[in-house]
């Protein structure tokens, strides 16, 4: 039976990482993949997952507005996947995440997500909620905070370093606009 997994992390803990090593482990087996991630980051190529270590894939690129149960059950008939992976799932709308869980339940095709569980408020993303709630497996993956704790929750940061505390949910960046924190440090720096 097919499930659908949430990887979930906070920033730098090799989520992207962990996604092409799988699809790189399928393939390498002769098994078809499908990789998807938001077009809402659009800071490397057109249709690209790239991890922070170089690594990279080609990826279908998905906005709120994708059905991805027709657009994967399409190619499905066309070639079988062994497995969907969804890069970026924090993205996801809860209609999507109920559509890739109909995947593996219907079409019988296993569905891996991975994605950021929490945003620089420490508010829930709505994709992450939905896999949350309905995954069949959670599996944390662990970054590192500055003092060697887990690093479980994301600061972003101005340009000089200092911690934001206000602002749009979304704003793409890396290294240079977020910072892996664990809880303690990270209610430090937001001076609560």
């Amino acid at each position: 039976m097919a499930k659908l997994y949430f990887y979930y992390a906070s920033m730098n803990a090799g989520k992207s990482t962990t996604l092409l090593q799988a699809d790189f482990n399928y393939r390498e087996r002769g098994m078809a993949t499908m990789l998807w991630t938001a077009k809402l980051d659009d800071r490397s190529d057109e249709q690209a997952i790239e991890s922070r270590i170089g690594l990279g894939a080609d990826a279908h690129r998905f906005t709120e507005d994708t059905n991805l149960f027709e657009r994967v059950s399409a190619a499905h008939a066309v070639e079988p996947l062994a497995c969907v992976m969804v890069d970026e799932a924090q993205f996801l709308t809860k209609e999507q995440v109920w559509q890739l869980a109909r995947l593996a339940d219907e079409a019988g095709v296993p569905v891996i997500c991975y994605g950021l569980r929490t945003d620089f408020q420490g508010e829930l993303f709505p994709g992450s909620a939905a896999l949350l709630g309905i995954a069949d497996t959670l599996v944390e993956l662990k970054a590192v905070c500055h003092c060697g704790r887990k690093a479980s929750m994301n600061l972003r940061v101005d340009q000089g370093g200092a911690a934001v505390r206000a602002g749009a949910q979304t704003e793409i960046g890396g290294n240079d606009r977020y910072v892996a924190l664990c809880r303690k440090h990270f209610s430090e720096a937001l001076g609560g």
